[in-house]
């Protein structure tokens, strides 16, 4: 068997922790022999819930934590005041190099804050993205960033297309992945500030397949396969696509219940239809990998259940197999050595 990808999962963080954290580290294990899960928490707790279940002692360990970060607590002072925390023990496990990554349903700040100043980033790396999958009409796109950094400059947002150019190729298989940034029209004269002045920096690199602007009603067609944006942005895109999809759905299926002849019919294309809706399940994506640190933070929804737990763990395998950030290394690499071509040619 080839080396074991290890993920840190904290047991104790989410609405429904430590039921579906624990029972999705479970699936995880059952499902994939490539991952160990080390879960973080309370151990009476943690114990208690994995009497119920079977699966392979040697690939799930419980590390104790006496502490539990609050989703209300400020996030840097709960990071240093709680040092025996599940949250910051799973994060030190990255650090120390026990484990390849961290899972976790619990704050978001905390999460945020604590992968930056634990696990650290990659030199050279401005600013860490929040970047989730979001499912299209043609697959799946990467959405970078939507919650990390609200006020990005220009040059953050160069980062993130990089980044997110070297997930999508490696990790999701996309070749020559195209990138696009969110504007409020196609021309390359509209939008803001931040994005006027990002737009020719993307049009001038030559290690993205830039294709220009993309409005929001495009981004479920699948215009782009890395939308690019500043944090604020990409958290009303991310929780506007959340919306949107659980109010069709709650609709179709009543419009489904108004009469026999309806009924009748929802269970003629119910197969059909439970097939299409589940590829627009945000679940089934995984969380949102925080591109650009020394190990990699998956943060999933507070509300996750066990599914989007299993897959989050699950999706940390793809990522340290293919080493993306030795390739995110290497691109930065590269970047500075463009940099210094065209200072001295400068000069």
């Amino acid at each position: 068997m080839s080396e074991l990808v290890k993920v840190a999962v904290d047991a104790m963080g989410g609405d429904n922790a430590p039921g579906e954290i624990v029972k999705g580290a479970v699936e995880a294990v059952n499902e994939n022999d490539k991952v160990k899960v080390y879960l973080t928490g309370i151990p009476d707790v943690v114990e208690k819930e994995l009497a119920g279940y079977t699966y392979p002692k040697e690939r799930l360990e419980v590390v104790p934590a006496s502490e539990v970060i609050e989703t209300a607590e400020p996030p840097v002072m709960a990071i240093r005041k709680k040092k025996d925390s599940s949250l910051v023990k799973a994060l030190n496990l990255v650090k120390d190099g026990t484990c390849d990554a961290f899972v976790s349903a619990g704050s978001t700040g905390a999460t945020l804050v604590g992968g930056q100043v634990i696990v650290g980033r990659i030199k050279g790396v401005e600013r860490p993205p929040l970047a989730p999958l979001i499912p299209t009409e043609t697959g799946c796109s990467l959405l970078i960033d939507c919650g990390a950094n609200v006020d990005a400059r220009p040059s953050h947002l160069v980062q993130f297309a990089k980044m997110g150019s070297v997930y999508m190729e490696h990790v999701m298989g996309v070749k020559n992945p195209k990138v696009g940034i969110v504007n409020i029209g196609a021309e390359e004269e509209k939008g803001n500030a931040l994005v006027k002045e990002t737009f020719p920096l993307l049009k001038n690199c030559p290690d993205i397949n830039f294709i220009g602007s993309v409005e929001a009603r495009d981004i479920p067609a699948g215009a782009a396969d890395v939308v690019v944006c500043e944090a604020f942005v990409g958290n009303v895109v991310l929780k506007t696509y959340e919306g949107v999809g659980a109010t069709l759905i709650k609709k179709v299926k009543a419009g489904m219940m108004t009469s026999l002849r309806s009924k009748i019919g929802a269970l003629l294309v119910k197969p059909a239809l439970k097939q299409t809706l589940k590829a627009f399940d945000l679940e089934q994506y995984g969380g949102a990998p925080l591109l650009g640190l020394n190990g990699l933070v998956v943060k999933t929804h507070g509300s996750s259940k066990a599914v989007e737990i299993k897959n989050s763990i699950i999706q940390c395998i793809t990522f340290t197999e293919q080493k993306i950030n030795d390739r995110i290394r290497e691109m930065l690499v590269s970047d500075v050595v463009s940099d210094e071509v065209i200072s001295a040619e400068e000069r």
